[in-house]
């Protein structure tokens, strides 16, 4: 008789390498957190990390978006994101090259699907343990993980 392991989540905020670029369209400031209808993330520097954030969307290089596909991740779906660099960024990271990002929309429920949001009043990201394998090799290594309880 085989004994089913119960999976484990973790709460994840990401490294946040800038925000939201001038042509990021709000669907619905009223509610908290807001609805972005198109993201524009404006890099102002970048340490590596895999996934990044900008309140409340989450951008993933497309490495890391393979890498989740593959495995048939539940709760996430991805969308194009404009990437641009600031003044700063250019003067920072003269040589850096960024690589390609997708928007990681997350849609499942925290503590059941791969991907959730946590409830109020802190709205983190949530993560499977084996969401977690496939993403800390890529490289989160700026990102604050901790675990999560019940929901």
């Amino acid at each position: 008789m085989s004994v089913r392991r119960k999976m484990k989540y973790y709460a994840i905020q990401p490294e946040v390498a800038g925000g939201w670029g001038s042509n990021t369209l709000v669907e619905d400031r009223s509610i908290h957190p807001p609805r972005v209808k198109k993201l524009h993330y404006q890099f102002d520097g970048w340490l590596g990390d895999v996934i990044l954030e900008t309140f409340p969307c989450y951008i993933v290089t497309e490495e890391a978006k393979r890498n989740v596909e593959a495995a048939g991740a539940t709760g996430v779906k991805f969308d194009e994101v404009e990437i641009t660099t600031s003044e700063g960024f250019e003067e920072l990271c003269p040589r850096l090259h960024l690589p390609h990002f997708a928007w990681l929309r997350v849609e499942g429920d925290p503590g059941r699907d791969d991907f959730g949001i946590a409830p109020a009043p802190d709205f983190r990201l949530v993560i499977s343990e084996r969401m977690l394998n496939i993403l800390k090799p890529l490289g989160i290594s700026h990102a604050l993980i901790e675990d999560f309880g019940s929901p």
